[in-house]
């Protein structure tokens, strides 16, 4: 009898623990987990690779990324080339096979968006350009709601045992999500046709969604710090064009905007880029 219950608890050891345990989940951006905490909940472990203080371009390949990546069960990023320069070489030195391109452990946000600033020629002279267009899709909160609506089939699908739960959070956190959008959207409506200049072509979304202006760029190309020259033009420009705000991400070089603020009275506004990004 001991040896059976022995024989019979080892094998009990050695099944699958998946059906109970927890996603593991690497995302790439604050706001995708903050969306997967919202249609996960308990269901979902979720590592978060970049934070509101980072610009989710330049991030380093660290070997705690590494790890991460090695056992994670799904992973969601924004995609259209934001995370070029360091998630390939995570993926590729995590060497997990469930979560390449192309399965149904490969989530990119930007596949069921409108994309914008989709450039008609690709040419490196020109910056730090994306192929597939502009990728702060988050900057519109209409995309996130698309966004939920497929992030929420995807969790059903791997996970199938907890559909019905992942399906409850998804109608639950759509519903939330629209009253908030209708909400903001009429708190907005003084802020359409509002001119602005930007650091970095960051804010494409939101100024598609707000109706915002902008005017200027303080970056004579993307990823491109402005020259001297440059600057000079732009103060030119703005005393035929005045912007009512300049604005910048946490993460972005205070410098240039401080400068052109001083220098022509224009307010500067550090807005937060994603979730987590002021108090």
């Amino acid at each position: 009898m001991k040896r059976q219950l022995i024989t019979v608890l080892f094998a009990l050891c050695l099944l699958p623990i998946t059906a109970n345990a927890a996603l593991r989940v690497f995302s790439c951006e604050p706001e995708w987990s903050s969306l997967l905490a919202e249609l996960a909940g308990e269901h979902a472990e979720v590592y978060t690779a970049t934070t509101a203080q980072q610009d989710p371009h330049y991030i380093q390949a660290r070997p705690s990324l590494i790890a991460q990546m090695r056992r994670a069960d799904l992973v969601v990023c924004t995609g259209a080339g934001l995370e070029a320069g360091w998630l390939p070489v995570l993926m590729a030195r995590g060497g997990n096979p469930g979560v390449r391109r192309g399965t149904d452990g490969y989530f990119e946000a930007a596949d069921f968006v409108t994309m914008l600033g989709v450039p008609q020629n690709l040419d490196r002279a020109e910056g730090d350009i994306h192929a597939r267009g502009n990728p702060h899709i988050q900057l519109d909160p209409r995309n996130i709601q698309r966004i939920a609506q497929a992030l929420g089939e995807r969790l059903s699908g791997i996970d199938p045992g907890n559909a019905a739960d992942y399906r409850q959070r998804l109608e639950d956190f759509s519903r939330r999500w629209q009253r908030a959008l209708q909400r903001w959207e009429t708190q907005a409506v003084t802020l359409r046709g509002m001119p602005i200049v930007v650091h970095h072509d960051s804010w494409t979304y939101l100024n598609h969604w707000l109706g915002l202006k902008q005017i200027a760029t303080l970056e004579p190309k993307p990823g491109v710090p402005p020259g001297s020259g440059y600057l000079a033009g732009l103060l030119e420009t703005l005393e035929e064009t005045p912007a009512r705000a300049i604005i910048r991400a946490p993460f972005e070089e205070a410098r240039a905007p401080e400068w052109l603020s001083k220098r022509t009275g224009i307010v500067m506004l550090e807005l937060p880029y994603t979730v987590g990004g002021n108090a």
